[in-house]
């Protein structure tokens, strides 16, 4: 094809887009159904994962929690069983068999939480455990990628030890269970990925360069993913990109802007940042920021000078806001090592 022809091909494509794009804010699209599909959460036991594992219970989706503790994780798949029963109450009788053959809606009494304990820091531990799924659940469709750690120094405190542990648990155990679950995914062109980053994935702030790095990594595994799914023109496999300011899940307790800014950009509530990924995740968004005010940050973090956005920091408190939180969480090693003795 011509070159000139096909600029204007493409530069026809891209307005397009954005007019889809804007169709998109003005008529909400039509949710897709995750009844019956294989869901596996990723830090399931606690804070965002948990809410993810009651919000695909709600859509009668069969889950499958991995986490590091047990006994949280338990928890949560006791949440999980009690909404398959609320569920399995208020909705009437399932159909048994449709005329095509397959079955119309799945039977309540099918729903199931599964719980497995899996450290996704060790690859060798993800592999099994993705095995074992397999074995005793079968192919998952939705992969959501949520586990998160923060070790709360500032780099030069900061053990060497915590720093490979943030990096291995927000990014590198991305790549292994992606591997695990992607093989079948592509074989069926059927799937769901979902990368829970942070705003921090897309810019960043004093004192917390691991936190940052890994969610980096994570943004950039997940764009790579993504590009890499469309060349293979795998198109019935989606991905969302979930990167939310800060949540108040007490992971960064602490954590404080300018006061004077605070009253317009507080801390997320959890089940409110859950519900605007769920609403994206359903509707195959490939990325969604929350607030949206986080999308404007990142585009004018691409095109200011360094300097400009190191004053737009400071004006916003956000240069130093990881600073209390730095301390908070030094005081409180401190304390747990004069209880111990140390």
């Amino acid at each position: 094809m011509n070159i000139l022809l096909e600029l204007f091909v493409v530069t026809f494509r891209v307005l397009w887009a954005f007019v889809l794009a804007a169709a998109k804010w003005l008529v909400r699209p039509k949710e897709k159904s995750v009844a019956g599909q294989v869901c596996l959460i990723t830090g399931a036991g606690s804070g965002l994962g948990r809410l993810f594992a009651l919000e695909f219970a709600r859509r009668r989706a069969l889950l499958v929690l991995w986490d590091i503790n047990t006994q949280s994780n338990e928890e949560t798949a006791g949440m999980v069983r009690r909404i398959y029963r609320e569920v399995a109450e208020a909705a009437p009788p399932a159909p048994r068999v449709a005329g095509d053959g397959e079955k119309d809606a799945l039977p309540h009494c099918n729903l199931q939480v599964y719980t497995y304990t899996c450290d996704v820091s060790k690859r060798e531990h993800v592999y099994s455990t993705a095995e074992r799924v397999r074995k005793e659940v079968g192919e998952v469709s939705v992969l959501v990628n949520n586990a998160g750690v923060v070790s709360g120094h500032h780099l030069l405190e900061c053990p060497d030890e915590l720093i490979e542990r943030t990096m291995m648990v927000n990014c590198h155990a991305h790549f292994w269970t992606t591997k695990a679950f992607l093989p079948k995914m592509l074989e069926m062109n059927h799937g769901h990925i979902v990368t829970v980053a942070s705003s921090l994935g897309l810019f960043s702030t004093a004192g917390v360069e691991d936190y940052c790095a890994s969610k980096f990594g994570a943004v950039g595994f997940h764009e790579s993913l993504s590009h890499e799914l469309k060349a293979a023109e795998k198109d019935g496999i989606k991905t969302t990109l979930v990167c939310p300011y800060l949540v108040d899940t007490g992971m960064f307790r602490g954590c404080r802007i300018r006061k004077e800014i605070e009253p317009f950009l507080p801390p997320l509530k959890p089940e409110y940042c859950v519900k605007q990924a769920m609403r994206a995740i359903l509707t195959d968004q490939p990325m969604i920021c929350t607030p949206r005010l986080m999308y404007m940050v990142t585009f004018m973090k691409s095109i200011l000078p360094f300097e400009a956005v190191v004053c737009m920091y400071r004006f916003l408190g956000a240069d130093k806001c990881m600073y209390p939180f730095i301390a908070q969480r030094k005081q409180a090693t401190n304390n747990n090592e004069a209880k111990n003795g140390i």
